[in-house]
């Protein structure tokens, strides 16, 4: 990819002052763009977007009332923000089922409604949607990322078939286990569930089913971010790339 590709795009990162929000923010940021850093972590968004030469959003993205009328301008959206529970469903609590699918699906939702006005008046634009391999494949004990997922992949397919006469875009991506706080936290949920030491989790439950016996690291993803979001991927869209170590080659 040719060295500030994306010079004075506005690129909206929900979640990025984190994990794989930050680590696009960065890759995006070393291509020319301007990234604005939405999160509810606040000092974090205003600590990495200084860093960055970007913009801070601090904002509560599960607060989906607020987000109906909100107006925002950006030629790339990624929306990536997103929490997680292990939990059986006959004891899933309700309200973290339904803070999921708001987080994770009508955030996206909204955002994409934001954007789009302004994406088809420039002609132009990118939105990418960090989905998962979960996306794509169910697992135990996860019912509300699952479903949340798998609305957001049905989402990206919609706002891909509507954006494309209008020089609009829209993909998932797809990573299995990835090296980030998120991840970190369900090992020790994983161990519970399964009655085993954390060390164990890893191999033994998160990749049994790939083929490459690792964790992804934020950047890998960061990297199939920036190509989506460049010009020379104008041809893809209504697209989920699976980026999982060879677990839905299964």
């Amino acid at each position: 990819m040719t060295e500030l590709e994306l010079q004075g795009k506005r690129a909206l990162i929900t979640g990025g002052a984190s994990g794989i929000g930050l680590a696009c923010a960065e890759a995006l940021a070393s291509q020319g763009a301007i990234v604005v850093l939405a999160d509810l972590d606040a000092k974090a968004a205003e600590h990495h977007a200084t860093r960055l030469g970007g913009e801070a959003w601090p904002i509560d993205l599960a607060d989906t009332r607020a987000l109906e009328g909100v107006s925002v301008t950006t030629d790339i959206l990624i929306n990536n923000a997103g929490v997680q529970r292990v939990s059986p469903i006959t004891d899933f609590d309700p309200e973290a089922f339904r803070l999921i699918q708001r987080l994770m699906v009508e955030t996206p939702f909204l955002l994409i409604r934001a954007v789009l006005p302004g994406m088809y008046e420039n002609g132009w634009g990118r939105i990418i949607n960090i989905s998962s391999v979960h996306g794509l494949r169910a697992s135990p004990f996860k019912s509300a990322y699952v479903t949340a997922k798998h609305g957001l992949e049905g989402l990206s397919k919609v706002t891909a078939l509507e954006g494309g006469a209008h020089g609009v875009t829209s993909n998932c991506v797809n990573p299995g286990y990835v090296r980030t706080p998120l991840v970190e936290k369900q090992i020790i949920d994983q161990a519970r569930l399964h009655g085993i030491a954390e060390e164990e989790v890893v191999e033994k439950v998160m990749l049994t089913e790939s083929a490459i016996k690792r964790l992804v690291e934020p950047a890998e993803v960061a990297a199939l971010v920036t190509w989506l979001a460049s010009p020379v991927a104008g041809m893809v869209t209504g697209a989920s790339y699976a980026m999982d170590g060879g677990w839905t080659a299964r």
